[in-house]
């Protein structure tokens, strides 16, 4: 079962991954972004909310050790901090916000409680 969990978690990770890589400009309108003018915006959409998550699910899927999915759980964890800080420093909190924050610490506590 914990397999089975790793494996598809690894592989929202792909999936998410692969939305911001290929499709950058539908991820800025979900979150909220623009590019004003540049493409450094859609540049760091396309790495680090893109190609960075598939690296680690699919380095997780070739290695397949319980530490390399642990990885996708701390990067997971970063993200979630990241938006927590949010919350609390720039914003009022809104449902997608919260939504985001639930769904980071979910994807985080499950990839770290199982393989830690």
């Amino acid at each position: 079962m914990i397999d089975a969990i790793n494996i598809l978690l690894a592989l929202a990770s792909i999936g998410l991954g692969a939305i911001g890589w290929l499709a950058p400009r539908y991820t800025m309108g979900v979150l909220d972004l623009e590019t004003n003018g540049s493409t450094m915006g859609t540049s760091e959409i396309r790495a680090a909310s893109g190609a960075l998550f598939i690296g680690l699910g699919l380095g997780a899927l070739i290695l397949g050790s319980p530490i390399a999915y642990a990885m996708i759980g701390f990067a997971w964890a970063g993200a979630a901090v990241g938006r927590v800080t949010s919350i609390a420093l720039d914003e009022a909190p809104t449902r997608r916000t919260w939504g985001f924050a639930a769904t980071e610490i979910v994807v985080a506590g499950l990839l770290l409680a199982l393989n830690l």
